[in-house]
Order: structure tokens, then sequence, then C-alpha cells
């Protein structure tokens, strides 16, 4: 990786953070080595200078041909504005990473200038704690070297995987919106402990914890999810009472449902998106 490199965030809220923060805790890069803008929002830029060391800057002050990464972190209603903004500011042998849902690598070829070297990417909530699973799914014109440098930069929030990218809504089902069955999960735990005598705190540090302790053991063992399952699964015990009474009321069904309805929405939002007139 270049010491030399330097990234700039179009966009300043969550994700953008989340990524900052990643990036100059590892020490990948140097504070000054990003820069972060967004349209008018300067306390938000200051505040992140203040935090994290990095240049906040308003946005027509920025020079981004001075850049060799840039990262549209936007909301995607603002997707369109923000590549015709940047489109005339960019060379193709600078790299345009995109962690906008929906918005896929021919758009951006499409929208930007000829041959412009472009990267999806799909980060999720957990990166706050660089404990993402991310995809990414690079254009067509993009160099292995700049592939490289996408994937170095990302592993600063977590895990890298890279997809093809029809996989992309199937990735946002699972790994996307994921963390949210898992804390839909928590709430049930909690509830039911709460009304068999157990506080809510006990029993959500009891609950993280053994979750917490199973995806361990699914990465760091090689056994697969039904071995693992199986493993803990004494005939007539209590393991096997619980997983009965998951299949009998639909567990296995609902966790079917929930991946297919979160990607079939995610296709849903990516159509809309990709309608924009350019």
């Amino acid at each position: 990786m270049s010491t030399n490199l330097r990234v700039a965030f179009i966009g300043a809220g969550n994700m953008a953070e989340a990524m900052i923060s990643g990036i100059v805790q590892t020490g990948m890069l140097a504070p000054h080595q990003i820069v972060a803008t967004n349209r008018n929002n300067e306390d938000r830029l200051l505040e992140l200078h203040n935090r994290y060391g990095i240049q906040g800057i308003e946005r027509d002050k920025v020079q981004l041909s001075s850049y060799d990464v840039i990262i549209l972190a936007m909301k995607p209603k603002d997707a369109e504005n923000g590549f015709l903004s940047i489109k005339d500011e960019i060379v193709p042998e600078q790299v345009v990473m995109s962690v906008l849902a929906g918005i896929s690598t021919e758009y951006m070829e499409e929208i930007l200038q000829d041959r412009q070297q472009v990267i999806r990417v799909m980060p999720n909530t957990s990166s706050m704690l660089r404990q993402s699973a991310t995809a990414i799914s690079p254009g067509q014109h993009v160099t292995m070297k700049n592939v490289n440098v996408a994937k170095s930069l990302l592993a600063c929030i977590g895990e890298v995987y890279m997809i093809e990218e029809d996989q992309m809504d199937l990735f946002t089902g699972i790994a996307g919106s994921g963390p949210a069955y898992f804390y839909y999960l928590m709430e049930h735990i909690e509830k039911t402990a709460l009304a068999n005598g157990m506080s809510a705190i006990q029993a959500r540090e009891i609950g993280a914890q053994t979750i917490l302790g199973a995806a361990k053991m699914m990465i760091e063992r090689e056994e697969s999810p039904t071995q693992l399952r199986q493993n803990v699964t004494s005939p007539n015990g209590t393991t096997a009472a619980g997983l009965e009474a998951l299949a009998q009321n639909g567990g296995g069904k609902a966790i079917k449902a929930a991946i297919e309805g979160a990607m079939n929405r995610s296709k849903e939002i990516t159509s809309k998106l990709q309608k924009i007139t350019i």
C-alpha cells in the first residue's frame, strides 16, 4: 500500500465515520491523507476533524483531482447529483468506491468518465466496531492494484469478500440486513427472560455472549453448521426440545423468508435507482 495514498470521502455520515475511524486507528493512513466533505454541514466536518484529525473541507473547496480514491458515502437519494458533481473533476486513473445501496458498477461507469475505475462496496453496521462483513464488486476497468487498495482500506473495518455483482442483493439479505435479525432474536431472548424472572441486563449479556461464542465456533472450526448443531443436540435433551419448538413454529422458514425478503427489496431498490435519467 502506498504511504502517499490520499482518500476523499464525499459524504460525512455514520458509514464514512466508521471507515475513517478504522483507517486512522489501524494506522493504514495518516489523518492528513484523508479529507471528508458534505453539502453544507460544517459542524459535522469540524466534529470529524476534532475526533480523528482528518481534514474537513467544504465541498466546493476540495480539489478531487489530487486524491487517489474517491469514496461516495452520501445518501442514495443524492446519488445522481453526487456522481454528476464529481464527473468533470476526476480522471479514469482515480478509483471511485461507492457504498451507496442499489447503485451498480454499470450505472457508475455510464454516468462517469469513459473507462472510469469504479468499485461497488456493501459494508454493514458492524463496521462501527471494525467487525463488518463487507462485499466488493469491481467494475470492468479496475486494475488489480486498485482492487487491492480497496481491500486494504476496507479491511480496516472488518472482513472483505469479493463477490459477483449479481450476488450483491443476496449479500444484502444476509450481511447488510443480517445484524437486525440477530437484534430481533435478542429482543425475544430479553422478553422471555424477563417473563421468567431474569433481569434484562443479565439476559442481554448472556444472550450476546452465546451468539458471539457460536459465531466464533463457526469461524474457527471446520465443522458445518449442521454438524455443530448436532454436536450440541443430545437425543431427548433440552436443545432437542428447543429446536423442535423452533421447527414447529416455522423458525427455519422464517429465516429463509427474512433473507429472501431483504434480497427482493434490495432488487426493487436497485431497479428503481437504475431508472434515474442520466
